[in-house]
């Protein structure tokens, strides 16, 4: 990179400096707190609008939630519901977190537009990239899991009532919260990517801090695969694995990133330090 794109570059970023203090200073807090308020009633909108359409199908619902377990065919297996209203229950419980999908892509613009007075003009503009990254990842964290976590994890538990010759009658309610949680924890830990990136284009990580921290990381990996898994090694590794692969991904993504903003590869800012 020549002088007159450095001496550009730090202009466009002191321009941009300049344009968030500008803006930062004429918005009191009152202001920030108005706009967090009209984000939220939006967003609490928004998901109940998806509330009242997946309501609608929410015995459809039930039967998507139950067939990772139903199709396991253990001996004696029934899904039972034991108070007069837990059906009822079971089906705004289903549909509320269905809603939290549906309404996803909006519930992250919202986020974003949220946080965006904060950021630099040229970081604004990746809005709608992480909105569709970002739903896109937390859609395949819980497919991850409904596909391979559910079969494993359910398949050990319902061993546990073989080996003592008792035959599961699992409650509905207790088991659609169960796996809701589950789904919602693993899109939640997917979004590694989305927020690595995020974070780099702020400023506040680098590659190379990523890599240094690595050993770390396998470890809140490791703890946080005990923590969302049954307590059996294969369900754990099931998890740790993909974290692992995602958070390598995320060093790739973020290494590559800076190079296109630089311009220089690594034995070029080795020169320059």
């Amino acid at each position: 990179m020549n002088a007159d794109e450095g001496a550009g570059a730090e202009e466009s970023v002191g321009a941009d400096e300049a344009e968030r203090l500008s803006h930062d200073a004429s918005m009191p807090l009152t202001a920030h707190l108005e706009e967090l308020r009209s984000r939220l009633i939006k967003s609490a909108v928004t998901v109940l609008l998806a509330f009242l359409a997946c309501y609608a199908v929410a015995g459809w619902l039930i039967a998507f939630m139950t067939a990772p377990l139903l199709r396991l065919e253990a001996a004696g297996l029934t899904v039972i519901g034991t108070g007069v209203a837990e059906a009822f229950f079971a089906k705004l419980k289903v549909a509320f977190v269905a809603a939290v999908f549906v309404a996803l892509p909006v519930l992250l613009w919202h986020a974003w537009q949220f946080v965006a007075p904060g950021l630099y003009s040229r970081e604004k503009r990746y809005a709608r990239a992480f909105v569709v990254y970002g739903t896109l990842f937390f859609l395949l964290g819980a497919g991850f899991c409904y596909i391979v976590i559910f079969d494993v994890g359910y398949r050990f538990f319902l061993e546990q009532y073989q080996q003592l010759d008792i035959r599961p009658a699992i409650r509905v309610s207790e088991y659609l919260g169960f796996s809701a949680k589950l789904m919602l924890a693993f899109g939640v830990v997917f979004e590694l990517p989305v927020v690595g990136v995020f974070l780099a284009r702020v400023g506040l990580i680098d590659h190379r801090m990523m890599i240094r921290h690595f050993p770390y990381a396998l470890l809140a990996i490791v703890v946080l695969g005990a923590l969302l898994t049954p307590p059996d090694v294969v369900s754990q590794i099931l998890l740790a694995l993909p974290l692992t692969v995602l958070y390598g991904f995320t060093v790739v993504v973020v290494y590559f990133m800076r190079r296109k903003d630089t311009g220089t590869d690594e034995g070029d800012e080795g020169d320059e330090e």
